[in-house]
């Protein structure tokens, strides 16, 4: 859902000149300045390394959602997946930017009760301590999704279904804390641009950001 805000924003960009979205299928997306990379295999990059170089910034918005999964297996997924890519990109591009997405309640000490937070710190921390130019954490916690966007996960369609007439109220009580798609996408870009003051980037530092790009 991320993945698609941020595409979009991305596009949207007059100052962004190339788009290359890597994935495991095609976005559906048409658009002159989208180039589509589709692998199979996000464990291992080596088959598309000359299709990673010369880039600016890396919006890594893949994941999944931890319920029903082991601890092994989710690490395998948001650990494994995150690191071989920023690895590969770390080495053919180490003046890029790289976000990633992480998500609120991210567990920085790895040592909490909360087994997604935890991998989701071990990730982070790891991200940190590659030599990019820079690297930033994003941590949304509710987000809504615009412009036809919608999420893969059933359950999660669901939910937005179900919160979507209480969001005007939910705004006005929490304006940090609630951020759309378009607003996640436009801080990317921003940070990309000319950086943030912190390396971990909670809701209301995000909210922040989305709005100063407007300006």
């Amino acid at each position: 859902m991320v993945g698609q805000g941020v595409l979009r924003e991305c596009l949207l960009d007059p100052g962004v000149p190339l788009v290359k979205a890597v994935g495991r299928t095609a976005t559906g997306v048409q658009h002159p300045k989208l180039r589509e990379v589709v692998d199979r295999n996000l464990w291992n990059y080596s088959s598309i390394e000359t299709e990673l170089s010369g880039l600016d910034a890396c919006f890594f918005c893949l994941g999944v959602s931890s319920a029903g999964m082991k601890e092994a297996d989710y690490e395998h997924v948001t650990y494994g997946i995150t690191m071989a890519a920023a690895e590969s990109l770390s080495r053919l591009n180490p003046q890029m930017t790289f976000v990633y997405v992480s998500g609120a309640g991210t567990d920085s000490s790895e040592q909490g009760q909360t087994m997604w937070a935890r991998v989701k710190g071990r990730t982070e921390n790891a991200l940190l301590r590659l030599p990019f130019k820079a690297a930033y954490m994003f941590r949304p916690g509710f987000i809504q999704p615009l412009h036809g966007i919608h999420s893969r996960t059933a359950v999660y369609r669901v939910f937005y279904a179900l919160t979507k007439p209480l969001l005007p109220v939910l705004r006005r009580v929490f304006p940090d804390y609630i951020l759309t798609t378009e607003q996640i996408g436009r801080a990317m870009l921003v940070v990309a641009r000319r950086g943030a003051p912190k390396r971990i980037l909670e809701s209301k530092d995000i909210y922040a950001l989305g709005n100063l790009s407007e300006t």
